[in-house]
């Protein structure tokens, strides 16, 4: 039996997909990796999984240029065979479901994490193709024998009400999950008092409130408050909207910010920090960022809107809400934590928990697996009891 996992970068699988890939080898099923090339693609031959690249643009407007990325697509899946092909983002999804009609493949899981720049912008090239997009979407994602999966009740309503997916094929399954074993809370130091340390560990699109983030460290150093933020994360050159290494790099020389770019190691990075923090106003699924920050028992600080409520359900009790595109509420909530400690350690101890119940990978995976299942021929092999769900490679 043989899955492809296909996603618009490497990035994505090897970081929110791989343990998937490694419980499906545990049942005795080959999972093929499928994305645009990049640097993180080369890293599945350790773990035994096998990577196909595909030559996709992940900006591409160009009617000519997409129709042939399909045929390509199509012309892969011919070749692989698959059981079940797992699409993931709104682009793979639509462009995964319509090559597997053609290459007759069985089964369709398509995920839709978050519905993205042209379902959450007003630019006028958003409104233009939000039509033509959801044309594409009824008519890929609501035939076959398909479920399509999503990470907030939000986005289910609205492809509901669209008449994009029939309700009876949306699954809900909340985030892509977080290894807790790896992502945990350090010891807690109640020692001397430090200054309170912030990350925002995202893609760096104005979306996710980068720049609401830098204007709340510049408001909070005007104050004369000693709190350090740091800004994990690149540049995406994908995305219209990204935010420029040299904006970035002004922020920092201005000593607002701390730039650390990509970081590899992220639980010793939240080990080191005492609140997650994601100003964003992107329709999102279900921020992972907020979750290994969960996990790691951080405060977390983001907007009430779809995905990131998902995490921050009640303000003041697992987290705190601020508003969106807007740099003083953030600054006033993280001046909050930072003269109240006690608050701080509460929210953290609260968002561990809550990681714990609704978050946790193993959690998630078994429910994707019970979605494969209703769409399989056969059942999945049976895992050998042993099996662990956790890659011991990546726990190091």
């Amino acid at each position: 039996m043989r899955f492809v996992l296909f996603a618009n970068t490497d990035w994505y699988l090897y970081n929110f997909r791989l343990s998937t890939a490694l419980r499906l080898k545990a049942h005795g099923v080959e999972p093929v990796m499928l994305s645009p090339p990049g640097e993180f693609g080369p890293r599945f031959a350790k773990h035994g999984i096998r990577w196909i690249t595909l030559p996709m643009d992940r900006a591409s407007l160009n009617p000519l240029r997409e129709s042939w990325t399909v045929r390509h697509l199509a012309r892969v899946l011919r070749e692989e065979r698959p059981d079940l092909l797992h699409n993931f983002t709104v682009k793979c999804a639509v462009y995964g479901a319509l090559a597997a009609r053609v290459a007759r493949v069985p089964a369709v899981v398509n995920a839709v994490t978050g519905l993205g720049y042209v379902f959450t912008s007003d630019t006028p090239k958003a409104r233009l193709l939000r039509p033509v997009v959801s044309a594409l979407m009824r008519c890929a994602l609501d035939g076959g024998n398909s479920r399509v999966i999503l990470q907030n009740g939000d986005d289910a309503e609205a492809l509901a009400a669209a008449r994009l997916v029939a309700p009876e094929r949306m699954r809900l399954i909340r985030s892509s999950g977080v290894n807790t074993e790896r992502f945990h809370p350090p010891p807690r130091d109640d020692g001397a008092r430090r200054p309170l340390r912030v990350l925002l560990a995202a893609r760096l699109v104005q979306e996710k409130g980068v720049r609401e983030f830098a204007g709340a460290a510049a408001l909070l150093r005007g104050q004369g408050r000693d709190v350090e933020f740091l800004l994990a994360g690149q540049p995406d050159p994908g995305n219209p909207h990204t935010i420029e290494r040299a904006e970035v790099e002004a922020w920092q020389k201005e000593g607002r910010l701390r730039w650390l770019g990509h970081v590899d190691d992220m639980p010793a990075l939240l080990h080191t920090v005492d609140v997650m923090a994601l100003p964003s106003y992107y329709r999102e699924g279900v921020p992972k960022s907020l979750i290994e920050g969960a996990a790691s028992g951080l405060a977390l600080v983001t907007t009430n809107l779809p995905g990131c409520r998902e995490v921050v359900a009640r303000d003041g009790v697992d987290g705190l809400h601020v508003a969106p595109r807007d740099a003083a509420s953030l600054a006033a909530a993280l001046a909050r934590l930072d003269d109240d400690r006690a608050l701080l350690r509460r929210l953290g101890d609260a968002a561990r928990q809550r990681a714990l119940q609704h978050f946790d990978e193993r959690l998630v995976i078994e429910r994707t697996l019970e979605v494969y299942g209703e769409l399989l021929r056969a059942p999945l092999p049976a895992a050998p009891a042993m099996a662990a769900t956790h890659d011991p490679a990546r726990l190091a």
